[in-house]
């Protein structure tokens, strides 16, 4: 996924990832850095919402990629209920 991302193929990441049995939060993570990379921050949003419901924690790297979607697409509301969610899983002091 990560290097399918890195080589501009956003359509090859995603299906790889799609095709993947079990989903670890580095899965989620390089899918979403892809994304983001790629000023796709809407898919990036709904990606992490989709990791949301399926119950897989992020943690400091999900945080920063998530948040520089938000600032992509000027998401500032997403940017702030993502910010509750950093304060509420002890990252505060960890995320600049």
């Amino acid at each position: 996924v990560n290097m399918y991302g890195k080589c501009d193929s956003l359509e090859d990441a995603r299906s790889m990832f799609d095709k993947m049995l079990e989903r670890n939060t580095v899965s989620w993570n390089a899918m979403l850095t892809a994304y983001a990379q790629h000023l796709y921050g809407e898919e990036a949003l709904q990606l992490f919402r989709q990791m949301q419901m399926k119950d897989v924690a992020p943690n400091k790297i999900t945080f920063v990629t998530i948040l520089a979607a938000c600032a992509c697409q000027s998401a500032i509301a997403e940017g702030k209920r993502i910010h509750d969610l950093i304060i509420k899983n002890g990252f505060e002091s960890d995320v600049v």
